[in-house]
């Protein structure tokens, strides 16, 4: 062969290189995103149902798992559930189906969930979305964050079966006013594990890990709760804030609106 022949093949195989990268670099930009919905107390995964579907239809990964001891997994209630438990749960959902680069989402108790897994592995996380959520610190508890006439009725009511779990609260304080929505909300909500709530956060890394922080308060109504960490987040340079006109359960109240916000995160 020639110099010619052989300088001509070398482009050639240098073009088709090129070609293959460019198509490589391409094909995984355009990866769908992956969201994990992580619900909040007396919640499961049902919950995410509209908003999942309308993230799955513009081609987007979702996992709506359930938090041991609630939703489907009721069965699975016993006193050793606490916050650390559910922690745990995600982290292991994450890790066993091998998830990278997750939208990672909380909404309300969940938010002290995902605080706990991004601790833990914030190298398979790309965001933390939190849906009108807890923000609990090292060393704080989701008990500890509620005012002092609620942390004494959640107590109380936790006593009709010794300490196991607080009943669920009815769809209507959470936002939820639909008949029809309320009616199948009220339908799943089990009793929320009393550990989970009782149990303090432990971290061993600044809050959030290093990740970029999503804040979303559900204006409508807000519970008493929330109102201090959407008024924290608005104000700090650390924090992306937005606001969903709607009430506290807004996958169900304004389901189009709540996906339309998760979907704009991926970009």
């Amino acid at each position: 062969m020639n110099h010619r022949k052989i300088k001509g093949a070398f482009i050639g195989v240098l073009c088709a290189l090129l070609i293959f990268s460019n198509g490589f670099a391409q094909s995984d930009k355009s990866k769908p995103p992956v969201y994990v919905l992580v619900h909040g107390a007396w919640h499961g995964g049902w919950c995410w149902q509209k908003v999942s579907a309308i993230l799955r239809a513009k081609d987007a990964i979702v996992y709506t798992p359930t938090l041991s001891g609630l939703g489907e997994h009721k069965n699975t209630l016993d006193s050793n559930v606490n916050l650390d438990t559910h922690i745990s749960d995600i982290v292991n959902f994450i890790e066993m189906e091998d998830l990278q680069d997750v939208i990672l989402v909380g909404h309300s108790y969940g938010g002290t969930v995902i605080g706990g897994v991004a601790d833990r592995i914030p190298e398979r996380l790309r965001k933390l979305v939190y849906l009108d959520a807890l923000l609990l610190e090292n060393g704080q508890s989701a008990l500890s964050l509620q005012p002092p006439a609620v942390q004494q009725t959640m107590v109380q009511a936790a006593a009709h079966d010794g300490g196991l779990t607080m009943p669920a609260w009815p769809a209507a304080v959470f936002g939820v006013k639909d008949t029809a929505d309320a009616r199948w909300v009220d339908a799943r909500l089990t009793g929320q594990p009393f550990r989970t709530f009782s149990q303090t956060l432990t971290l061993h890394h600044p809050y959030g890990n290093h990740l970029p922080k999503i804040f979303i308060a559900c204006t409508v109504d807000m519970l008493p709760t929330i109102v201090p960490f959407a008024e924290k987040t608005k104000k700090s340079k650390d924090w992306s804030y937005y606001e969903l006109v709607t009430g506290h359960d807004a996958m169900i109240t304004e389901p189009q609106k709540t996906a339309a916000l998760f979907y704009s995160f991926a970009k």
